[in-house]
């Protein structure tokens, strides 16, 4: 395991950010000793209350720009009606990887019997669009999908107002059922963006890269640490890939906001990387 809780906490407090982020790339380079950083190009496709032709009309639009993967949203949608959609997607584009559902939203269905179906309907990884909270809900229906052979991603928000032990009570769940499982491909700290009116002080660079580090450190057992840059920007994402990150997420093909596919290959170039694109699974597709 990585470092001690106590020795986590100590990092928290500490004033040395560089050498923080120094023996995050040092373990960085020990798990990736390629000095590859890789990214993926998704399309989120909103489903509720569409018909299927224009849902599967949008993928196909997104599959010729690149996408490799989906996130299909379907809020407010029956889940039987779900299932058929991502039964349809499935066979009519089997190359392309389909995450759908929170935890939230599982837990609530029945997470073991959900994913089981779901996993029959041809759906390769759980997940919406948004970071999650790591609660006890939120561990079951991520143990369930282990368990039935999915590998999932978590994807967690911090600075939302708790507290440094709190933050660390967040890793310690995801390092232990990481133990208990192996079931995590990546895992991805997630600033807290204040909105709909919310005061909240907003995570400042230093804070998020010292949580990006400690992270990496911490969690050791998680193979991938993704940086974020839709909270930080593109800067501060550059500084993450030397502070344990070997992942900058997804470009979302047929965007017009948010960074492109070349500009995340420039960042990853310029902090001294090799760029990959990668399927969902974290597998290199290219690399240059």
């Amino acid at each position: 395991m990585g470092i001690s809780r106590e020795q986590a906490l100590d990092c928290f407090k500490s004033d040395d950010l560089i050498g923080i982020g120094m023996e995050a790339d040092a373990l960085r380079r020990k798990l990736h000793p390629e000095s590859v950083v890789s990214y993926a190009m998704e399309r989120t496709i909103p489903c509720h209350g569409r018909e299927l032709d224009a849902v599967m009309a949008e993928i196909d639009a997104a599959r010729d720009m690149g996408a490799t993967g989906l996130v299909l949203d379907f809020r407010a949608t029956s889940f039987d009606v779900a299932l058929q959609v991502i039964a349809e997607v499935k066979k009519r584009f089997p190359a392309l990887s389909l995450r759908a559902f929170s935890a939230a939203e599982l837990a609530a269905a029945g997470a073991a019997d959900a994913i089981a179906r779901l996993q029959t309907a041809g759906l390769d990884s759980i997940g919406g669009a948004q970071p999650e909270v790591v609660d006890t809900a939120w561990l079951n229906v991520h143990r369930a999908a282990h368990q039935a052979g999915m590998r999932t991603s978590a994807r967690v928000v911090f600075g939302a107002g708790e507290t440094v032990a709190e933050r660390l009570d967040r890793f310690d769940a995801i390092r232990n059922l990481q133990a208990e499982t192996g079931g995590f491909e990546a895992m991805a700290p997630v600033s807290f963006h204040a909105v709909g009116g919310r005061e909240l002080d907003e995570t400042t660079a230093v804070e998020y890269l010292k949580t990006l580090a400690v992270a990496r450190i911490y969690v050791d057992n998680v193979e991938n640490l993704e940086a974020d840059w839709t909270t930080q920007g593109l800067k501060v994402l550059q500084m993450g890939l030397r502070f344990g990150a070997n992942d900058v997420g997804a470009v979302q093909v047929e965007k017009t906001k948010g960074a492109t596919e070349e500009e995340l290959r420039r960042v990853i170039r310029d902090a001294g990387f090799r760029p990959a694109q990668r399927e969902a699974g974290y597998r290199a597709m290219m690399v240059g």
